[in-house]
């Protein structure tokens, strides 16, 4: 099978799992910058006096990904289910764990392995690691995580899939 065929006949599901990772970055920075002008401000007595950005961080960032399992769950891979509720999370939170180590090692690759150190140097890292890690975590989720809808109704003016183009 051709990328643009695999590609047109998986358009929606892409859209909405673009939808929903852009959602789920907003639901990131939401909750992460509420959190620091709320219980955990600078002048706040909640999470000692050093760590509240990393607090408010690992909580803005657990509440994405819950955000991110129950609209995949229900929207973009919407469907027959391949595991129960609590299994599918476990494995989803396995396949983000991965796209994570993916995330930061190309940063950490080019930082500390080839030496670019510079701001923009680490936020081109960034994106090429969320790049990197975007197609991990579809194809995670595709594979080990949700039903990836293989009944899918071909693209209009396709032929139907035989021999090595079968899925």
């Amino acid at each position: 099978m051709r990328v643009t065929t695999w590609i047109r006949r998986r358009a929606g599901q892409l859209s909405r799992f673009a939808a929903v990772g852009v959602t789920g970055v907003a639901v990131n920075l939401v909750a992460f910058n509420l959190l620091r002008l709320g219980p955990l401000a600078s002048d706040a007595e909640v999470a000692g006096e050093d760590d509240r950005v990393v607090t408010a961080k690992v909580i803005a960032t657990l509440l994405s990904i819950a955000f991110a399992w129950w609209a995949h769950r229900g929207w973009t891979f919407r469907g027959g289910r391949r595991h129960g509720p609590r299994r599918e999370m476990v494995l989803f939170a396995a396949v983000n764990a991965v796209a994570l180590v993916l995330e930061a090692g190309v940063v950490a690759i080019s930082h500390h392995g080839l030496g670019f150190t510079s701001l923009l140097a680490n936020n081109i890292a960034s994106l090429v690691g969320i790049g990197i890690a975007t197609v991990a975590r579809y194809t995670g989720y595709a594979l080990f995580v949700f039903h990836a809808e293989a009944q899918e109704a071909p693209a209009p003016g396709a032929a139907p899939a035989t021999g090595a183009d079968a899925p």
